[in-house]
């Protein structure tokens, strides 16, 4: 059974799907209320699906139980990864994408987004998934299993348009992580819209303005 999900349709019988991450300790809840003022009145009818990630107790927090989607083991958060734990939400990733698709919405009109660690989990997903999605969305965050990903990484995403928005000065994931896995993903050949913002570890009003222009030019080029 897929997550349990918050949703928002922004009219009746959406032909696109915007399933969005959030980021450790937060829920579905927390990007929710950004949709009123990212959605244009142009756009065709969307639904945004934001699951709420497993409760697991998180090593670098005393392993205090939280919503996460995979274990955080190193102060450094690229340290020591919990390999069994992003493979598992990636199956849960495909789970919600298979019930976009069940609801009449295909791959090519789903688009897979997150920020944080949430952020990782949609590259992560996205770019293994073996169907062409829309886009992927990415907003503070890396790629973990960096060194499995060429092998690993479906064909039909080699081309999907990546969004990636970063603060200069985020404490959480650091801008130099962000930029060596868009350095890596680029030196695979994906084609990445990077963006870089005055901001610590946020989403800002600069970065949600261009978010919806990317998705605009999503929508427009289906």
């Amino acid at each position: 059974m897929p997550l349990p999900t918050v949703e928002t349709e922004t009219r009746p019988s959406p032909t696109w799907s915007v399933i969005w991450l959030h980021g450790l300790g937060a829920d579905g809840n927390d990007f929710a209320p950004i949709v009123p003022e990212l959605v244009d009145a142009a756009w065709p009818g969307v639904r945004f699906v934001f699951p709420h990630a497993p409760v697991r107790p998180v090593t670098v927090n005393n392993n205090a139980p939280m919503r996460a989607w995979y274990d955080i083991k190193g102060l450094a958060i690229a340290d020591k990864q919990d390999a069994e734990g992003i493979r598992a939400s990636i199956a849960e990733v495909e789970a919600l994408i298979a019930r976009e698709e069940e609801r009449g919405v295909p791959a090519s009109r789903i688009i897979l987004a997150g920020f944080s660690q949430g952020g990782a989990m949609a590259l992560s997903a996205g770019l293994r998934h073996r169907e062409t999605l829309a886009g992927l969305m990415i907003l503070s965050a890396y790629l973990p299993l960096h060194d499995t990903i060429e092998a690993e990484r479906a064909g039909a995403n080699h081309a999907t348009p990546i969004f990636w928005g970063h603060g200069t000065a985020d404490p959480i994931v650091p801008l130099v992580l962000g930029e060596q896995s868009r350095q890596a993903l680029e030196s695979l050949g994906h084609r990445i819209d990077w963006h870089s913002y005055p901001m610590a570890h946020q989403v800002s009003l600069d970065e949600i303005a261009d978010v919806r222009a990317w998705l605009t030019e999503r929508f427009a080029n289906a």
